[in-house]
């Protein structure tokens, strides 16, 4: 059975200080990502039990718990591609196009993922996401790492906004961990995510 593997980071634990620590980064990815990864595979082991016993009673908390621990994985790996120590400005080409048609403007824009990232109640991440249904951008917050998201979307830029990414320097100020993200955003990621997401809406077309 395949395995998931927790991902090399991009870039050293201390590339994106000031705005984040290298203390923070090298705890959020080798212990709560790490913790994801180990939390999904253990899981799959279980769903594998389960079948082989022909024992169900367990299944709902077990989907969950793996639903859970895969998103949280596939968060963070995107969260560290998303972000580098050379990033921040704005994207441009036809990203910023798109930005501009179904936002407004990218200050807009900026408001909404700042916002809809800042005030996630609990844990969660705020997330720009291409909607393939009406090709179309769209902001969305998500619960945990797998609650209140359109089925068909696919993020593209996202904005961890658990505590454990940020409280050992910001505190409980989280508007202000956020402001300094976009300092960090690797817009050429996000453009490639954005490209890759549009090609395959018309292919399955």
């Amino acid at each position: 059975m395949t395995r998931y593997v927790l991902p090399d980071m991009p870039y050293d634990y201390g590339a994106l200080e000031p705005a984040i620590t290298g203390e923070i980064l090298e705890l959020h990815h080798s212990k709560h990502h790490a913790a994801y990864v180990k939390g999904a595979n253990d899981t799959l082991e279980r769903l594998a039990e389960t079948r082989a016993a022909d024992d169900f009673s367990g299944l709902v908390g077990l989907e969950k718990t793996f639903a859970f621990n895969l998103s949280g994985h596939v968060l963070h790996t995107i969260f560290w591609e998303n972000l580098s120590p050379d990033g921040g400005d704005r994207p441009d080409g036809e990203l910023a196009a798109a930005i501009a048609e179904h936002f407004g403007s990218f200050e807009a824009f900026g408001k909404q993922l700042s916002t809809a990232t800042a005030t996630v109640q609990g844990s969660g991440w705020g997330v720009l996401a291409w909607e393939p249904l009406s090709q179309r951008l769209v902001v969305e917050q998500i619960y945990d790492h797998h609650g209140n998201v359109g089925l068909n979307t696919t993020p593209l830029l996202v904005f961890d906004a658990w505590e454990h990414a940020y409280y050992l320097q910001y505190r409980n100020v989280r508007p202000d961990y956020v402001q300094k993200l976009w300092s960090l955003v690797n817009w050429a990621d996000v453009t490639r995510r954005f490209e890759a997401a549009r090609a395959a809406h018309r292919q399955a077309g």
